[in-house]
């Protein structure tokens, strides 16, 4: 019998690092955000509870309307800058889809753990608080003041990480 091709390039006794469960979640949110159809910012959004997937979003269009990556982008036509005027834009947000995905299947989020890929805009940031979510895990940030100040106020924690 031989060993797996990775167990052999791998030295004797050498461990395989497991990714701790703050990069295992942040990795889904990447693998998430992979399915977004924004020509901007790619995505990914995982809400987790006691180490449990909730629910996943990404950004794109809702269902039925077609996507900017097929037509286009329109704040990129109208030249409006990143983190202005979210309401001109066909897509709905990572976080979301999340939640929005959390309520269509009957899942509670009340103290759930946000993982995304980029910290939420005003909009995502308000649904967020009132859904009881407390801490919130990014890999980037976003260009939104008023998002920052909110999340503040309502004593959310958001925890900037990097993914080896």
């Amino acid at each position: 019998m031989t060993e797996p091709a990775d167990h052999a390039a791998r030295p004797a006794g050498a461990a395989r690092r497991r990714p701790s469960w703050h990069e295992y979640f942040l990795q889904l949110a990447v693998q998430a955000a992979t399915r977004s159809t924004c020509l901007r910012r790619q995505v990914g959004a995982v809400l987790v509870r006691d180490k449990r997937l909730l629910a996943t979003g990404y950004n794109g269009a809702p269902r039925g309307v077609s996507h900017c990556l097929d037509i286009g982008c329109l704040r990129e036509q109208l030249g409006v800058p990143s983190g202005e005027r979210h309401e001109l834009c066909r897509a709905i947000h990572a976080e979301q889809n999340a939640i929005i995905q959390a309520a269509v299947h009957g899942v509670a989020i009340d103290g759930a753990v946000l993982y995304c890929t980029h910290q939420p805009c005003v909009l995502c940031a308000k649904m967020l608080i009132n859904c009881g979510v407390k801490d919130i895990y990014c890999l980037e940030g976003y260009p939104d003041e008023l998002s920052a100040a909110l999340i503040e106020e309502a004593g959310v924690r958001v925890h900037r990480e990097e993914l080896p």
